[in-house]
């Protein structure tokens, strides 16, 4: 794995914003760069990220398994009581998923390590699937990557056929984001895109305008009922909106399913090692109520349940210092984690996030930035499969 400089496309910018990616550049800075990419073997990405990626969600799904089945779990999670049964349901009726994102450390030395598994509303998507492809295509086609040049990205051809097996043709699916979110709403209208070429007709509904009717069904604000919804708005934040209550009773299909909610938790990286001690792909991580004094005497990370975009993520014991993202997560509880030497390559700290869609590894996409916590302005880097 290395990092190459390469000549940025001509109106690469023009042609983002025709696509409605206008946040390619945020508050003056650049979110999607392309005046430089990562190169990785084909090897590194099937033996090193691809496997692993499998691997880890197999595991995943044991972790669930044990979880819903278990109510002081599900309570030391921070899942609110009234909602264990129809979390345990959903995972009893194989309720499909759609996609999720592991986030790694790795540099193309040694295993590939699991930071944690963004489950449940997962970002990104859009210049993984797209917009990297894109790039790709258009370099080779200006002589600037030989033919011969790949990518780690079935991203978007796997959401399409998802789709298709999760819904018959013409189904009416709602799709929902907060309205004011531009990353968000660009997310939510390219899985829309891809639910339509899957034949489905999509319909857009910001999540503020959701309501519940009389009957307990959920509804857009045209008053049509939902009856399948993809939301990119977590179950956590669900959980306290006044329709909460109503989840467990409204006949509508989440996607994400509910049993998610156990997934989108960093509680699972303590239990991930406790039921996988020593897997190569793992850090060590506990609950901080019962902390391993192993952990506690070692560089690590204080992580909350559910913090998003690193957020409330506190580095402790490396340089005799103490590093912190703000935020306001926290109060669900927090885990700690064994801390691992984030990748560099020149100035810049690189987390790979790895997609799994339909249950099968699917394609990765690349994150930089000059702070070891990547956040939610970290840039994105495009990659590319090229063997030496």
């Amino acid at each position: 794995m290395r990092r190459i400089s390469i000549p940025e496309r001509p109106g690469w910018k023009e042609k983002a914003e025709r696509l409605g990616f206008g946040f390619h550049t945020m508050y003056g800075a650049p979110y999607w760069d392309e005046s430089r990419a990562y190169v990785l073997s084909l090897s590194e990405i099937e033996e090193d990220l691809e496997d692993p990626s499998q691997d880890l969600y197999r595991m995943c799904l044991d972790l669930v398994d044990r979880v819903v089945r278990d109510e002081e779990l599900l309570t030391k999670i921070a899942i609110p009581k009234e909602y264990h049964g129809w979390i345990k349901a959903s995972w009893e009726a194989s309720e499909p998923s759609l996609y999720g994102r592991f986030d790694f450390f790795y540099d193309g030395s040694g295993p590939a390590k699991l930071l944690e598994f963004n489950a449940d509303t997962p970002t990104a998507l859009y210049e993984t699937g797209f917009f990297q492809w894109m790039w790709l295509e258009d370099q080779i086609s200006a002589g600037e990557l030989p033919t011969e040049a790949d990518q780690f990205n079935s991203v978007q051809e796997r959401l399409i056929e998802r789709f298709a097996a999760m819904f018959a043709p013409g189904y009416h699916i709602h799709f929902a984001s907060t309205r004011d979110q531009d990353e968000d709403r660009a997310t939510v209208r390219y899985l829309e895109d891809c639910a339509r070429q899957a034949g489905l007709n999509p319909h857009f509904v910001a999540v503020e305008e959701i309501g519940v009717d009389a009957d307990g069904r959920f509804a857009d604000n045209d008053d049509h009922v939902i009856e399948a919804l993809f939301k990119l708005y977590p179950y956590e934040d669900m959980f306290r909106e006044e329709y909460g209550p109503y989840l467990p009773g409204a006949p509508v299909q989440l996607i994400e399913p509910p049993w998610k909610a156990v997934l989108s938790n960093k509680a699972i990286l303590p239990l991930l090692w406790e039921m996988f001690p020593g897997h190569p792909n793992l850090l060590p991580a506990c609950f901080e109520e019962v902390a391993d004094k192993t952990i506690l005497d070692m560089p690590h990370v204080r992580k909350p349940f559910y913090s998003r975009e690193g957020a409330n993520i506190t580095i402790r014991g490396v340089d005799d210092a103490e590093l912190s993202t703000p935020g306001h997560y926290g109060e669900e509880g927090h885990i700690l984690q064994a801390y691992q030497e984030p990748p560099k390559f020149g100035e810049d700290y690189v987390m790979i996030g790895s997609w799994i869609v339909g249950g099968l590894a699917s394609g990765i996409c690349i994150r930089e930035d000059r702070h070891p916590i990547t956040q939610d302005l970290s840039r994105f880097v495009p990659h590319v499969i090229l063997e030496d």
